[in-house]
């Protein structure tokens, strides 16, 4: 089920978007299931859960970390991880340079803007983003290669396309002169309206694994 699972979600998205199969709690046995169905990308939001499967799985998984990072943990996963998504405060930005120049390591990060309504959801505004951008030069082990945001859990798809679509505007304003190549959008419940905003990169779960008990 796994295998139909992924291998129709691509037919469905085309060759332009990227999936991150959100792997969160899930069995080895899923994973490699997924992997040996062509996907590579796997994402995990506990550190020490992202820690146990990459010693456990093949290499030639890339590991993303999607959920919120604590500084303290970031030491943990430089050595290996190929994306941190979650990039919602500039002292985990520091830290991430601080770890990463320790082993001599670039690591690849995505800003996380905050686009919901929902206060809980963390992320910088979109003048914080605009500010910590220009200067980003002074952060020589991190390469932002993009922005990642949230939309609003609600069942009103007018208010989740237009936070992709505003999203998706500064995105493109910034895209040339930051070299930008991901625009992290969307999940299980809201793929389609991230990827018409834009999205080239959606993150999912339970339509790949099935959903949580």
């Amino acid at each position: 089920m796994i295998s139909k699972n992924i291998i129709d979600l691509k037919k469905k998205i085309g060759t332009d978007v990227k999936i991150i199969a959100v792997s969160k709690k899930k069995p080895k046995s899923s994973i490699l299931e997924c992997f040996h169905s062509g996907q590579i990308d796997f994402g995990e939001n506990r550190v020490q859960e992202l820690c146990e499967k990459a010693n456990s799985l093949p290499d030639e998984i890339n590991w993303h970390m999607i959920g919120k990072l604590q500084r303290n943990k970031v030491k943990y996963i430089v050595s290996f991880v190929h994306l941190i998504h979650s990039v919602d405060s500039v002292k985990l930005l520091n830290e991430i340079d601080k770890q990463s120049k320790k082993i001599n390591r670039i690591i690849n990060v995505l800003i996380q803007v905050h686009i919901a309504k929902e206060k809980t959801k963390s992320g910088f505004s979109y003048d914080e983003a605009e500010i910590l951008l220009s200067k980003k030069n002074d952060l020589k082990n991190i390469n932002i290669i993009g922005l990642m945001g949230m939309s609003t859990f609600t069942s009103d798809k007018k208010i989740i396309s237009n936070e992709f679509k505003k999203l998706n505007e500064f995105y493109i304003k910034w895209k040339s002169r930051h070299n930008f190549s991901i625009l992290s959008m969307g999940m299980s419940n809201d793929y389609m309206l991230a990827i018409e905003n834009g999205s080239n990169l959606i993150r999912i779960g339970s339509l790949i694994f099935g959903s949580r008990i």
